[in-house]
């Protein structure tokens, strides 16, 4: 017994996991009432302002038009760039400020990093098995990594350069072959033939090849290159923005909505025949000892922790993504070179000062910084996405200087940032010139056409380079014309937006 205190002496063991649990509990109390302080400096924040609706239905009304960012922006110029809306039993965040967004993307991202898909979407990504839609957390890391080593990475971008050139190559040659048999005032649907080459692109890319047939066992049908692209690109592109009343009101979701259910079950069912067949095809490929330069040769080797269903949406994702955003931005570059001849006129200018005799390649763009602006300033005022996916917050959070609770939906409005004039001098004009200022650099993310963070686009380099090389290679062989003044009316496919009427152009050959 201890002679000062009159108590048995503690061993030396047990005094340490006292003092371990001691100094535990302290930092426990102390993160508790860290967390206790912030949360209750956030609740003391004002809350978002509200844009007045109806009971019940909220803001749903106010949103019928097929073109929701622009309403939002609408709002931002009376609410300011950041307000909350109802949609039914949704509490929705709208921003409509770069700085905000930022602020969302980077140092708000711990709050924000997760989905709320709607049912659609649930659907047709398999329950969030894709890196643009899945959460934050080591799927998406580990899909992420995959698709930037194989395919979308600086590297691999160099081992798959080959296929970038064929596709240039195959496109000029058949803009060259219209301009053969057409009519001299006879228009070009530049959609048409860009799009068919982006989509052979993706193939190549994923599976090796591009595909003309294919036999789909599932549906007991041979399906035509057009008709497996209307399976993989466009019916998943028109289903996404699907509407299913109940995503509104979640305590409804027992009420049925057969067709809508079964449109969309549809859709899935088709693409994942289809996609099941292009991979059973390519493993008999392997089989018999034909080696492809492919993603799915890298995912079949080097990714063998991911499951049948986890593969089959792996090579479907680039297949996606590569076949519509980069043909969105390209089809509206050239459409405001042909609206503006001033512009494309000294465009033509520097890629011949540089360029000389030579086709235009991916090495001579850092000597052309105008295309580059092109680029961007396309971007900026034709937003390919207009309006991020859908982030969900899942603790309390603080966005603009205001509170934002748990449970909200975020909405990133990125044409309304780039349309927001404290930030872009007349921003409704194309001007490629605002690019273009002496000793600055370009800022990749300063549109946030491609998001931000963590969670920027994988494939925002290969879109650049694509569309960058496209337009100008496009240009430097053909001076591109407007028959009649086109409307710049857009219409909202998928996740994207793009022209009302693909782009018609009358096109000559430069000498």
């Amino acid at each position: 017994m201890d002679a000062l205190t009159g108590m048995l002496p503690i061993p030396p063991a047990t005094a340490l996991a006292i003092g371990g649990t001691a100094i535990a509990l302290a930092v426990a109390i102390s993160f508790w009432f860290l967390r206790s302080y912030t949360s209750g400096e956030s609740n003391r924040l004002p809350r978002v302002p509200e844009v007045p609706g109806v009971p019940v239905l909220g803001n749903l009304l106010q949103l019928k038009e097929k073109k929701p960012y622009m309403t939002f922006t609408r709002w931002a110029e009376t609410y300011g760039p950041i307000y909350s809306i109802r949609t039914g039993a949704t509490s929705m965040v709208v921003v409509s400020s770069n700085e905000i967004a930022k602020e969302a993307f980077v140092t708000r991202f711990e709050s924000i990093s997760t989905r709320n898909l709607s049912k659609a979407l649930k659907i047709l990504t398999d329950d969030k098995t894709m890196v643009a839609m899945s959460d934050y957390n080591d799927y998406h890391k580990t899909v992420k990594r995959h698709i930037l080593t194989a395919m979308l990475g600086p590297n691999a971008q160099k081992k798959h350069r080959i296929q970038r050139d064929i596709m240039m190559e195959n496109l000029s040659n058949r803009l060259h072959a219209f301009v053969k048999t057409s009519t001299e005032q006879e228009e070009v649907d530049l959609r048409e033939i860009f799009q068919s080459e982006l989509f052979g692109l993706a193939m190549r890319q994923t599976m090796g090849k591009d595909v003309e047939s294919i036999y789909v066992e599932d549906l007991k049908i041979t399906m035509k290159r057009d008709e497996i692209f209307q399976v993989l690109v466009v019916d998943p592109m028109m289903g996404a923005i699907d509407v299913d009343w109940r995503d509104f009101f979640p305590y409804l979701k027992w009420v049925p909505n057969k067709k809508f259910e079964n449109t969309i079950q549809q859709m899935y069912i088709r693409r994942e025949a289809v996609m099941k067949a292009l991979i059973k095809q390519h493993k008999e490929r392997i089989a018999s000892g034909e080696k492809l330069n492919s993603y799915i040769d890298y995912l079949l080797s080097e990714a063998q922790s991911l499951t049948d269903r986890q593969l089959l949406m792996s090579v479907w994702e680039p297949i996606i993504e590569s076949s519509d955003t980069t043909m969105v931005t390209t089809e509206w570059a050239i459409y405001e070179l042909a609206k503006n001849p001033h512009i494309q006129d000294r465009l033509y200018r520097d890629i011949q000062s540089v360029c000389g005799s030579d086709i235009i390649k991916e090495e001579h763009l850092s000597q052309l910084p105008f295309i580059t602006a092109i680029f961007h300033e396309t971007l900026r005022r034709h937003s390919p996405v207009p309006i991020i996916p859908l982030r969900y917050v899942h603790e309390d959070t603080v966005l603009g200087g205001y509170h934002v609770p748990a449970g909200t939906e975020l909405a990133i409005n990125i044409y309304g940032c780039n349309m927001e004039k404290s930030v872009w001098e007349n921003p409704e004009e194309w001007n490629p010139e605002r690019f273009m200022k002496e000793n600055e650099t370009i800022d990749f993310q300063k549109t946030m056409a491609f998001g931000g963070g963590k969670r920027v686009c994988a494939g925002s380099l290969q879109a650049m380079l694509i569309s960058c090389v496209g337009i100008g290679r496009m240009v430097q062989e053909f001076k591109w014309e407007l028959k009649n003044k086109a409307q710049e009316e857009v219409n909202t496919i998928g996740l994207t937006t793009q022209m009302l009427r693909p782009l018609r152009a009358i096109i000559k050959p430069r000498n």
